[in-house]
C-alpha cells in the first residue's frame, strides 16, 4: 500500500508522468511492495524553497507505506528516485528532499488491512 507523492518544480508534461509512474511502479520493489497496489502523485510548477533561496528545479517526494521496510531499502529507492527525476526532469540530486512514512494502519476498499 504505498503512496508516492512528488511535489515538483518543474513542469511536467503528460508523457514524463506517465514514465515517472512506471518507473516508480518498477522501483517500489525495493521496498517489497506491488505496482498493483501503488499510487501516486505527481504535483507539478509547485514552488520549493532551500535555504531561503527559491529553486528552479527541485523536488519533495514523499513515501508512505503500509508497514515498513529497511534502512537499506530506504536508501535504495531514494538513490533510484533521484536517479530518475534527474534523467526525466533535470533535477539534480542535492535538490530533492525524499522522506519515508510507515503506518501499521491503512484503509482501503472501505476498510482497514
Amino acid at each position: 500500500m504505498p503512496f508516492i507523492d512528488s511535489k515538483l518544480t518543474v513542469p511536467v508534461t503528460e508523457a514524463q508522468k506517465e514514465t515517472i509512474k512506471s518507473e516508480l511502479g518498477k522501483l517500489v520493489t525495493i521496498i517489497n511492495k506491488p505496482e498493483s497496489f501503488l499510487m501516486v502523485g505527481i504535483e507539478d510548477n509547485y514552488d520549493l524553497y532551500m535555504a531561503g533561496q527559491k529553486l528552479d528545479k527541485g523536488a519533495y517526494v514523499s513515501v508512505n507505506l503500509y508497514g515498513g521496510a529497511s534502512s537499506d531499502a530506504y536508501d535504495k529507492l531514494t538513490g533510484e528516485i533521484c536517479a530518475l527525476l534527474e534523467k526525466e526532469l533535470g533535477i539534480p540530486g542535492k535538490s530533492i528532499y525524499v522522506s519515508y512514512q510507515s503506518t501499521k494502519d491503512w484503509g482501503w476498499n472501505g476498510s482497514n488491512f
